[in-house]
């Protein structure tokens, strides 16, 4: 049987908003890409809907969520992120809704992506493994965002407060799809892919009793290999690709 091979990812944009649910969601998965398209003079921001406060059992969340917050924004600048937004909602109980959708469209409109990324938003990972609400949440609502962040009659309040509509969004991009349709090469980003999830500490010692960097390489390293092979042998980071 022939394996599907995945394709390179378009390259004629500018401008990528990425919107995931928490700190680290970036890290496991896209870093790599990131790192790349940084390189190439690309812009990309980041948008995160919680501060992920309810992540660690040992940490309450009023210290928390500052604390991730802070090992966010160096995780995303180890790979030439520099814009990082948090909107707030709450962590473990993000509800998929107009609220949600408002809130992405506005940083869609501010930031005028050409590209937007988020995370898996199906029920499952593969379907081994399920998958949280807050992803399902997110996921969902920023690929219906992409929409309504060009339509000036869904949420017209927006419009009031100065953010025009954008109808620029020529694709939703999302990572940890068991479906995926297109690759970046991860060779280049690799060894900051790896030091931008090791700026998780926190996070990642409560997670594994492995060494932080033993794990995160490991982990990073399997999962491009593996995607690689259906990429001409190279690693790499996968997306599905929705156009629009």
């Amino acid at each position: 049987m022939t394996t599907t091979q995945l394709q390179p990812m378009p390259g004629d944009w500018r401008r990528a908003l990425a919107v995931v649910a928490h700190p680290d969601d970036l890290e496991y998965g896209c870093s790599a890409a990131i790192a790349a398209w940084t390189d190439e003079g690309r812009e990309v921001a980041y948008v995160l809907a919680s501060r992920g406060e309810a992540g660690i059992d040992t940490i309450e969340p009023a210290r928390c969520g500052p604390l991730r917050e802070r090992e966010q924004r160096a995780s995303a600048a180890v790979v030439g992120v520099t814009e990082v937004e948090f909107l707030d909602h709450k962590d473990g109980v993000i509800e998929y809704g107009t609220a949600l959708r408002r809130d992405i469209a506005a940083a869609i409109r501010r930031h005028r992506p050409e590209l937007v990324i988020t995370l898996n938003h199906r029920d499952t990972w593969g379907g081994v493994a399920w998958n949280t609400p807050d992803h399902v949440a997110v996921g969902r609502a920023t690929l219906d965002a992409a929409g309504d962040a060009g339509n000036r009659w869904i949420f017209p309040e927006l419009v009031e407060q100065g953010l025009d509509p954008w109808d620029g969004v020529r694709w939703v991009a999302v990572a940890g799809s068991s479906t995926p349709t297109h690759a970046v090469d991860a060779t280049p980003g690799m060894e900051r892919a790896v030091r931008s999830l090791l700026e998780h500490r926190t996070y990642i010692e409560v997670l594994t009793s492995e060494d932080p960097e033993t794990y995160v390489r490991g982990f990073l390293t399997q999962h491009a290999e593996t995607t690689g092979e259906r990429f001409g042998g190279r690693p790499a980071v996968a997306f599905e690709l929705f156009s629009r």
